[in-house]
């Protein structure tokens, strides 16, 4: 999360009217891998960079599902996976793996990198109708480098198909918190939905004041975003601080945001497509049932 110095406002509000989209299943990745996945964000950030393709490769993405994109003035490129839909339509799922100089970065932002695999592989197992792109972002920290020039350089028609970005920044430092303010509202909904159906903590608290993220680099571009993190007046002393480490993330938590993710992409992947009545990543989805399948767990 790349940090302002003008100051802390943090700014806890709840509130988001209940819905309910068409059911979607995942397949659940085992917490031991979760936290495996996460231990392994030693280096600096090309070591980071290979270390991320490497658990893509791990998780099943090979082949021509994992791009390496070169970005103008970054040292490391985006890492991309996708994961093939049925229809034109695209879903981002993205998070920057640079890091800053001070302490390991592991909260800031390896907690939401080294997750992308697990979530490719949670939703992989089962028919798409959007393609996903989980999307290593690089050089977020100077100034979200690696998203802008993904976001930049797609032409109007690539750009037009993606129908959401979730930006994942910043995870287990608390249960999961969604920024309300800097996320498209009938997400934030949906998000909520699935976080009641489930059982699994979700708070709001918009951060405005205190950084930004790569989702401003596809918000510009009138792509609906939704931001999740877990930054509180607790902890938003520990990022860009010799603080950040391992043992900052709790591993409860960050577990229940994985789950918490992963039905969320499943049930936004399953609900109509924009344009149909009543719903669409777009718009406010039908009433149904939020939580989902729970489809067995992968190995690893």
């Amino acid at each position: 999360m790349r940090l302002r110095i003008i100051g802390i406002a943090l700014v806890l509000a709840l509130g988001a009217a209940a819905c309910r989209p068409h059911p979607g299943g995942y397949h659940r990745v085992r917490a031991a891998t979760i936290a495996d996945r996460l231990r392994r964000y030693a280096g600096d950030d090309a070591a980071r960079q290979a270390s991320l393709a490497g658990l893509f490769e791990e998780a099943g993405c090979r082949g021509d599902r994992l791009e390496l994109q070169p970005v103008d003035n970054a040292d490391a490129p985006n890492v991309i996976c996708t994961l093939p839909g049925e229809t034109d339509g695209v879903l981002v799922v993205g998070a920057h793996f640079d890091r800053v100089d001070v302490g390991d970065g592991v909260a800031d932002n390896w907690s939401g990198a080294s997750l992308l695999p697990s979530l490719y592989q949670s939703l992989g197992r089962t028919p798409r109708r959007h393609t996903f792109l989980f999307i290593g972002f690089s050089d977020e920290e100077e100034g979200y480098v690696g998203s802008k020039f993904y976001a930049d350089t797609l032409d109007a028609a690539r750009r037009a198909s993606i129908r959401a970005m979730v930006n994942l920044d910043t995870l287990g430092l608390t249960s999961a918190r969604v920024w309300e303010r800097d996320s498209s509202p009938p997400l934030v909904e949906l998000l909520h939905a699935v976080a009641r159906a489930r059982g699994l903590p979700l708070d709001a608290c918009n951060i405005d004041d205190y950084g930004d993220s790569d989702g401003s680099s596809f918000k510009k571009h009138g792509i609906p975003v939704l931001t999740l993190h877990s930054v509180t007046p607790g902890t938003w002393d520990i990022l860009h601080s010799e603080k950040d480490r391992f043992a900052a993330v709790g591993q409860s938590d960050y577990y229940d945001t994985y789950n918490l993710v992963a039905a969320f992409l499943a049930a936004l992947d399953a609900a109509p497509p924009a344009g149909a009545e009543g719903a669409g990543p777009g718009s406010t989805p039908p009433r149904d049932n939020p939580a989902g399948g729970n489809l067995p767990e992968t190995t690893p």
